[in-house]
């Protein structure tokens, strides 16, 4: 990570601190311009964070595929090919949830799911029961990734490593702070509809880390070759 300059000298962050630098410029600039440009953008189905997000999450399933394709070819399967299925079995997972695999696109989906469903769509997060449990799947996905991954299994490489941190703990702050309002005030404290800005910074922290373990492989390839 590159030395930041401040009044009081210069600081050499041990996390990538992008997520500070988005959450400022969305919420300091675009939440606040004219004509709905927040809610175009970053509020309801099929908006473009929501793609994003969709693109991010299945761009990281492939990517996880492909680094078990070039270990395999120099060498025999490992454990830790094992976490590396693991983890583009749920990105691939959540990437169809996103899109309610493909129902948004194709509008083909199931009636049955539908009826079950609190938002009328062909996706299992949604499921009447399940969805109570969702802000707690935030908190405990951006705990293990952002936290406990790197600290106490270091060396499973398919989990992200310290410098991701922020992408992920940011998301379960923000489930958390959620969730506790509800406990000591009786409700939730308004959200002002950020739940998918938040979310954006866990698929594109997973992307971020999948990237960079394909680009160190290929990377030796060219060093061997």
């Amino acid at each position: 990570m590159n030395e930041i300059e401040t009044p009081f000298g210069s600081i050499k962050p041990k996390v990538i601190i992008f997520p500070i630098y988005y959450l400022f410029f969305v919420f300091g600039f675009i939440y606040i311009f004219p004509f709905g440009i927040y809610k175009e953008l970053f509020i309801g189905e099929d908006s473009l964070i929501e793609w994003l997000q969709f693109i991010c999450y299945f761009s990281s399933s492939l990517i996880s595929f492909l680094i078990i394709i070039i270990d395999i070819t120099k060498d025999k399967i490992k454990l830790k090919h094992i976490f590396w299925f693991l983890l583009a079995i749920f990105c691939f997972y959540v990437a169809g949830e996103e899109i309610s695999w493909t129902e948004r696109i194709t509008n083909f989906g199931s009636d049955s799911i539908r009826q079950i469903n609190v938002q009328g769509e062909t996706n299992l997060h949604n499921l009447k029961g399940f969805n109570d449990y969702l802000h707690f799947s935030f908190i405990f996905s951006g705990l293990f990734f952002g936290w406990f991954g790197w600290k106490f299994l270091p060396k499973i490489e398919a989990l992200p490593s310290k410098k991701y941190a922020l992408f992920f703990l940011f998301v379960a702050a923000h489930y958390a702070l959620t969730d506790l309002s509800w406990i000591t005030l009786g409700m939730r404290y308004p959200t002002l509809k950020i739940s998918e800005t938040m979310e954006f910074l866990m698929a594109s922290g997973l992307f971020l880390h999948c990237l960079s373990n394909l680009k160190f492989r290929l990377k030796s390839i060219r060093g061997i070759s």
